[in-house]
């Protein structure tokens, strides 16, 4: 029995090894740090000035490019979840137990939350900073969204969104995927669905991102942190299923190269 992670597969019987846990914890607390880092400093200190584009596609890329740098890091220690919703999909898809995934949820909030606090001790030596007034890249719906989107299409937006992302990291980590382009693939998932979201809500796809800011944030972030866990979720169980309806089987991988494919 092996875990489907990013590019190794894991004998099952290390599943509980805590650098898998440390690893998990790790990587989101970096996602946070330098995604919502980068989302502050775009929208909340107005580096992106009067383009709004600008800060989108800057946030975007920095949730991509980090990603795709934790997959290739991480991806050997714990398959580089770093998302609560990634792991959602792997336990609903039958890829890791539920054991595993308790422990990746607990890691990985835990590792949001210090992102989190380590980017606002950093921005609190920044002149005349406050989270009431730049914020800490926190997500939201309604007047916290840059297109005022509702309750409602907000849920929309993150469970579509994150059904998207989800899908790709268990599509491209099956056996029969080459795992050397699995990272790029992920990390390039997540940066476009940033470039959908974030004027929409921020763009979640990640619990432990959402609430790792959310609580440092408090008022209306926290109010609306709800959503931001709930859907992604939804999201991570909608892929799982979808994934198992097309390859209800996992193959072992071919052993040739993408090179040799092609000719």
């Amino acid at each position: 029995m092996y875990d489907r992670s990013v590019y190794h597969y894991l004998p099952q019987g290390d599943s509980m090894d805590t650098r898998k846990l440390v690893a998990e914890a790790l990587g989101t607390a970096l996602l946070v740090f330098v995604g919502a880092g980068v989302a502050t400093l775009s929208f909340g200190f107005g580096l992106a000035g009067q383009s709004a584009s600008a800060g989108i596609v800057a946030t975007a890329l920095a949730f991509g490019l980090v990603m795709l740098i934790l997959a290739y890091g991480i991806g050997p220690i714990s398959g580089a979840h770093i998302n609560p919703a990634v792991t959602m999909g792997f336990w609903v898809a039958g890829r890791i137990g539920i054991g595993e995934a308790v422990g990746y949820w607990i890691a990985q909030f835990v590792g949001g939350i210090a992102g989190a606090a380590t980017l606002l001790w950093m921005f609190s030596g920044a002149r005349d900073y406050t989270t009431a007034t730049v914020g800490l890249g926190a997500d939201g719906f309604g007047a916290s969204s840059m297109l005022g989107l509702d309750a409602l299409g907000a849920f929309i937006a993150e469970t579509v969104l994150t059904f998207l992302f989800v899908i790709i990291v268990l599509l491209v980590t099956r056996k029969a995927a080459w795992p050397q382009l699995g990272g790029v693939a992920i990390g390039l998932a997540l940066a476009t669905v940033h470039l959908v979201g974030i004027p929409l809500t921020g763009t979640s796809v990640n619990p432990a991102r959402s609430l790792g800011p959310a609580l440092f944030v408090g008022g209306e972030a926290l109010s609306q942190l709800w959503l931001f866990i709930i859907a992604p979720l939804v999201g991570a169980v909608l892929a799982a299923l979808v994934s198992r309806y097309l390859f209800p089987r996992d193959v072992e991988a071919p052993e040739v190269t993408a090179n040799e494919r092609i000719s």
